[in-house]
């Protein structure tokens, strides 16, 4: 059965976006590995054909591409003290420190996590060297669950798979997960009931099996203990205080690594 549905979701994909440029995430390969390059300013050019990850406050993230590509995740209109005006801003709507109604209208493109009610939304934006698509999930709304309501949102480029876990109410069903394909970097929330259960997360990230995750969405100090402790069997745990790293295809780590990253709001220099 689980291969049926993968067989007819890629059927689909092939048929509906055949214009469009595939998702490398998604196809039957190998997974590459992945090199730690500490650590640069956001202001800072990218080294080429590497990623860095700036951990901005809860689940915002700055996600930035060797050719000045600037993505910022879960954006609520509020980054720091900067100029910085990013090329793409994600955004889910389970809470309101996950979006902001008034993004600043300079941004060229804002992706909303979410669609008319219960139709979700799909994005494929193709931006040359960074490619970001969405998968829609089901949220929790006064007390029922609203169908699509948010998005894993996936950021392939420099030949990484970066997923961005979001506001995630429920395990993925098998659909989904062939629909996120390969993930090398995860951002996950670790809060332990807002989004999922600390058991629940932990067996969502086991079977991506990213080699790097970088909690988010943590509360307290004891609920972002609980996930290292609960994942330090499988997980290398690597917390160095800082808010960003940069990641690159390289070798592959000895085991799989959790990257704990502290929040920290941009300014410029």
């Amino acid at each position: 059965m689980r291969f049926l549905v993968i067989l007819a979701l890629m059927w689909a994909t092939a048929a509906h976006a055949q214009d469009r440029r595939p998702s490398h995430c998604i196809a039957l390969a190998q997974v590459p590995g992945i090199e730690y390059l500490h650590k640069a300013s956001f202001r800072e050019p990218v080294e080429k054909h590497a990623v860095r990850i700036s951990y901005i406050s809860h689940a915002s993230f700055l996600i930035q591409s060797h050719d000045g590509i600037d993505v910022v995740t879960d954006y609520t209109g509020f980054l720091g003290a900067t100029t910085l005006v990013p090329d793409v801003v994600t955004m889910n709507h389970a809470h309101n420190t996950h979006w902001t109604a008034n993004p600043d209208p300079a941004i060229p493109n804002v992706l909303p996590g979410w669609g008319d009610y219960g139709l979700g939304i799909e994005h494929y934006l193709d931006l040359g060297s960074m490619l970001i698509r969405n998968v829609s999930t089901d949220i929790r709304s006064f007390g029922g669950v609203e169908e699509k309501g948010n998005s894993i949102f996936v950021f392939e480029v420099a030949g990484l798979c970066i997923g961005h876990l979001g506001h995630l109410h429920h395990e993925p069903n098998d659909a989904q997960y062939a629909a996120l394909g390969r993930l090398d970097v995860v951002m996950a929330a670790v809060d332990g009931g807002m989004s999922l259960d600390v058991p629940t997360m932990m067996r969502v990230l086991k079977r991506l099996k990213a080699q790097v995750v970088i909690p988010m969405h943590w509360f307290e100090e004891w609920t972002l203990s609980a996930f290292l402790t609960g994942m330090s069997d499988e997980y290398l745990i690597e917390n160095e205080g800082r808010s960003s790293l940069t990641v690159s295809l390289r070798d592959l780590p000895d085991r799989p690594t959790i990257k704990v990253l502290s929040p920290r709001y941009l300014q410029d220099p």
